[in-house]
């Protein structure tokens, strides 16, 4: 019996942040020893937002890339493919489509927040408001039963687990499979200005491959507690972002909780929370820094070639299947539709 699938990706609009490390990335590195693992550049999907510039998308997929072999993943253990170059995946997504209805995607709880917070109005784009249907092929087409992800994408493994039930029951057939969300330690990291979670888009993360420089001057930008104006004065953890991320990164609990009372107490400053912030990231960052420098970009663009090859072979294979349980694969039976008609 083989390994287990686990199946991920990320959308290639720019490039990987302390986010994304305690969100998935770290994740990814611990189970590919054990899983056989597909890690999906999600371009695709990415033009639900970036359709208007897909030079975009389309220049940060190498940028993903170096990411990943930067924070320890290996190409030799993990898959890593180009959604756009799987053509089964569109196949698999029209199939799905028969089987969810509008008032359900509208009543997941990730696409109604990301509605809200894009204020489309009525003019949402079909593209963007069915690619939860979307991610239910990236699993399925690998039979993933393993899918690293945050609590924010709870809604979207409930929802692919549906559309399995659904096809099984219907095609009376066993070809897909259920997946089981694989949760990360660290909850959803929030944004250097403490107003939302760190973020592309918003400009409020700290990048994998940002200079020492910048991560200092990041860092000592972070929001804190505006009320702790001096060292003296009793300040504030909850809410206070370097606190936050410090709890994510410092390998020392006991020692980030001996400060966390002293802070709360009074005689802490902000600067020498800073401080150990910085110099943490800064040891944390360097060696990712100088792997993802050190790769060549033509190294990189075979490993996506490779791994698309070995992707595409894998959902042809389900979507053959998911066809057969449909009973449209109407050429590989035309023996047995003349004999039987």
């Amino acid at each position: 019996m083989g390994k287990i699938v686990a199946l991920t990706g990320d959308r290639p609009t720019g490039k990987l942040h302390l986010g994304h490390l305690v969100g998935s990335l770290k994740s990814r590195v611990e189970l590919q020893d054990t899983y056989d693992q597909y890690i999906m550049i999600a371009d695709t999907q990415a033009l639900t937002d970036y359709f208007e510039n897909p030079q975009r998308v389309v220049d940060n997929i190498i940028e993903v890339v170096s990411d990943y072999l930067a924070v320890g993943i290996d190409p030799n253990l993990s898959t890593i493919f180009v959604q756009s170059q799987v053509p089964a995946l569109c196949e698999l997504t029209m199939y799905y489509m028969n089987l969810v209805t509008v008032s359900r995607l509208e009543r997941n709880p990730t696409v109604k927040a990301e509605l809200a917070q894009k204020d489309f109005g009525k003019a949402v784009p079909v593209g963007f408001f069915c690619y939860p249907i979307s991610q239910v092929s990236d699993i399925t087409a690998f039979k993933g039963e393993i899918v690293p992800v945050g609590e924010d994408q709870l809604p979207m493994i409930e929802q692919t687990n549906e559309v399995v039930r659904k096809f099984n029951r219907l095609y009376n057939t066993q070809c897909l499979k259920e997946a089981t969300a694989y949760l990360t330690k660290t909850k959803r990291l929030v944004g250097i200005d403490g107003k939302a979670k760190a973020s592309k888009s918003l400009n409020n993360a700290i990048f994998l491959s940002d200079s020492p420089e910048v991560i200092k001057e990041k860092v000592y930008s972070m929001f804190t507690d505006p009320n702790h104006l001096k060292v003296s004065d009793p300040g504030k953890v909850e809410g206070n972002v370097v606190f936050e991320y410090l709890d994510a990164f410092h390998p020392d609990a006991e020692e980030i909780s001996s400060l966390k009372a002293k802070y709360q107490k009074g005689g802490l400053g902000d600067t020498t929370i800073k401080s150990l912030l910085n110099n943490v990231l800064q040891d944390l960052l360097l060696p990712m820094r100088e792997k993802r420098i050190s790769l060549k970009k033509e190294d990189l663009f075979d490993i996506c070639i490779e791994g698309t090859r070995k992707a595409r072979g894998v959902a042809e294979q389900t979507l053959s299947e998911v066809k057969s349980s449909i009973g449209i694969d109407f050429f590989e039976k035309r023996d047995f539709y003349l004999k039987n008609h």
